[in-house]
């Protein structure tokens, strides 16, 4: 794709934007930058295939199988992670011969990009808008002739709008939503890097991806051992979290407050200063229970529950009875996530992967094959000689 040269040349620039808008640190910046890139390679490379029909074979004559642009597609992304998100909703609609209108949320820069690598005007359309106006604008949207599909990715209650209202216009949706994130920890793990990896999972980017760790499923056996590994991490954490606005941070206090009123123990790093009125120091949580409000609610701050499990059965009765189970780690079997990444941290995505949730936390698939697929449409051909 022509806009991977300007993408790379402005490489630099765009993560020093993230770092500055989002307040993320440069560990985070960099893995989106560079997997803004990957993206771009790897829909590049996925074009002619898209494109590309099959023969079946038919009883009587000849059948072709195309595949076909759908039209304009609105893209809806987040501020979380804005270069690869932002050209995430759109790269794929574009590289599958579509048109895309880009949400109000995603950088003015990825515009500029298509600007700069010269695609015809219209191909990208980026639009603004106030916060307040985003109703009435999607409604417009969505039941102009011209839309043929919207791919959001956000929160759950408003994926619910989005998709209702959606339907009511016959029009498809792509939908990747919020959730809780899982990490398990058997008794055989390996708990230094168990502990290295909740931690990094919690609370990279401020605890604020979609992917981020929430909770911690451990066994009983190895639960004090975890938990002192986790917090000897904590402790010798000395970077100030800042979340993105005053209701997020508002949130996370809630939510950490009704957890300690009802018995959970709190732990944060002694050297935690506050860098921001929005800042929240990276928490742990021990002793979390079904009645804490953090058991079920996503925090998308930095904070992190630890829960102490009997059993192996007990953990996945656990997993697969929640709604919006969005990644499990440590441990496959027959658990219904969108994800499962063993030994490993929960925030792990890749420009040749499959993206995207079960359940509450969503429909369809982002990312390469799967994610240029949400966008044609199939037409059968038959010829009679």
């Amino acid at each position: 794709m022509y806009i991977l040269r300007p993408m790379r040349y402005y490489k630099e620039p765009a993560g020093a934007c993230v770092i500055e808008e989002i307040h993320c640190g440069p560990l985070w910046a960099e893995i989106i930058t560079n997997d803004a890139i990957g993206l771009i390679e790897e829909y590049g490379a996925l074009t002619t295939s898209i494109a590309t029909g099959s023969l079946p074979f038919v009883q009587h004559g000849h059948g072709l199988v195309l595949k076909e642009p759908l039209g304009v597609v609105l893209g809806i992304a987040p501020w979380n992670a804005p270069i690869i998100l932002g050209l995430r909703a759109v790269v794929a609609p574009i590289a599958a011969g579509n048109g895309s209108e880009l949400s109000p949320e995603t950088h003015y820069l990825i515009a500029s990009l298509f600007q700069e690598a010269e695609f015809p005007p219209g191909v990208l359309n980026f639009l603004l808008h106030r916060p307040q106006d985003a109703p009435d604008i999607f409604d417009v949207l969505i039941n102009h002739p011209a839309i043929k599909k919207c791919n959001f990715t956000g929160s759950t209650q408003v994926g619910r709008v989005i998709a209702s209202q959606a339907a009511l216009a016959l029009k498809p949706v792509l939908l990747e939503l919020g959730g809780k994130n899982f990490t398990v920890v058997l008794d055989d793990a390996d708990l230094d890097l168990a502990a290295q990896e909740i931690t990094k999972g919690a609370f990279l980017n401020n605890g604020q991806i979609c992917m981020s760790t929430d909770k911690v499923l451990v066994t009983t056996a190895v639960a004090p051992a975890l938990e002192a590994k986790i917090l000897a991490i904590l402790h010798d954490i000395n970077t100030p979290s800042v979340l993105i606005s005053p209701a997020a941070k508002a949130k996370v206090e809630m939510l950490v407050s009704d957890a300690r009123d009802k018995g959970a123990q709190i732990h944060t790093p002694p050297a935690a200063y506050k860098a921001s009125p929005r800042s929240f120091p990276p928490t742990v949580l021990t002793g979390l229970t079904p009645e804490m409000k953090l058991y079920e609610i996503e925090s998308f701050g930095p904070v992190v529950g630890i829960v102490a499990v009997e059993t192996e059965e007990q953990i996945t009765a656990i997993l697969n009875n929640f709604p919006e189970s969005y990644r499990a780690l440590d441990f496959a079997g027959s658990i219904k996530a969108g994800a499962v990444h063993i030994n490993s941290m929960t925030v792990h995505d890749e420009p040749t992967l499959p993206h995207g949730g079960y359940g509450d936390s969503g429909w369809g698939r982002f990312g390469a094959r799967w994610g240029l697929e949400e966008f044609v449409q199939t037409k059968v051909v038959t010829l009679h000689p």
